[in-house]
């Protein structure tokens, strides 16, 4: 299993259970020791474009959302609160790169990332909602109802939100990424420059048919938000010139 905290570094955790508790202790005590700010809210603040999507507009503390098709709209979730003053974490999910998460708006000195933690993903993504706000992850293809409940009573007696990338019992809210469109490319020339989608929603208190939304993931600009009726977002020229010129 490997570790990255803000400076990042990757300890050794090859070694037996004892010594991945050791150094799970020790993540938990560092970050404990680094954070100046855990948001105690039952409703964490999320950016507009999120908010439209999520029953009762915001992240709730102590559920689970699960994020289907979009590892885009996952990492959106998590740069409200981060932008508010929380601590985010990401466990299993070891394509992702700090560069992607500051362009998703996530500030890297209150991320931690955990891209590989092998056969002690549950420990590790406990740990990390024992001191984090907000955690997103990629759980294993088979987790037991036992430890469904483990973690789910964790979150809840902790006050932290976990994101999914896959399906999780009990979830809050379940959103699915459909209808994916890029825009920005012409007649043999342009720049692939704003990506529309629609997103699915279903959950516990969303009763009937699934909301639907068409979103810009991202749009021209790189922002997260709603498509509305505004049509195709505008593309700068000198992205057209450029890449017509090469």
């Amino acid at each position: 299993m490997s570790l990255a905290v803000a400076p990042p570094r990757t300890p050794d955790f090859a070694a037996g259970p004892s010594a991945v508790a050791s150094q799970v202790a020790e993540l938990q005590a560092r970050i404990r020791g680094m954070q100046t700010t855990r948001i105690d809210s039952h409703g964490l603040p999320t950016s507009p474009g999120v908010a439209e999507l999520l029953p009762g507009g915001v992240l709730r503390a102590g559920v689970v959302y699960s994020v289907l098709e979009s590892t885009t709209l996952a990492l959106a979730m998590l740069a409200g609160p981060s932008a508010a003053g929380a601590w985010c974490g990401v466990v299993g999910v070891p394509s992702l790169g700090v560069e992607a998460a500051a362009a998703a708006g996530i500030d890297l000195d209150r991320l931690v990332l955990v891209p590989e933690p092998g056969d002690q993903w549950l420990q590790v993504t406990a740990a990390l909602a024992d001191v984090v706000t907000v955690v997103m992850t990629r759980p294993p293809a088979s987790v037991s109802p036992a430890e469904v409940s483990r973690l789910g009573s964790r979150l809840r007696q902790r006050g932290s939100t976990l994101v999914t990338l896959g399906d999780w019992p009990q979830s809050e809210a379940t959103l699915r990424v459909t209808d994916d469109r890029w825009m920005g490319l012409g007649d043999g020339h342009g720049y692939l420059a704003a990506r529309r989608v629609t997103v699915a929603v279903t959950g516990r208190t969303l009763s009937g048919k699934p909301r639907r939304k068409q979103m810009w993931l991202p749009d021209s600009e790189q922002t997260v938000r709603s498509a509305g009726l505004a049509g195709v977002p505008p593309v700068r020229s000198d992205r057209h010139e450029t890449a017509a010129a090469s």
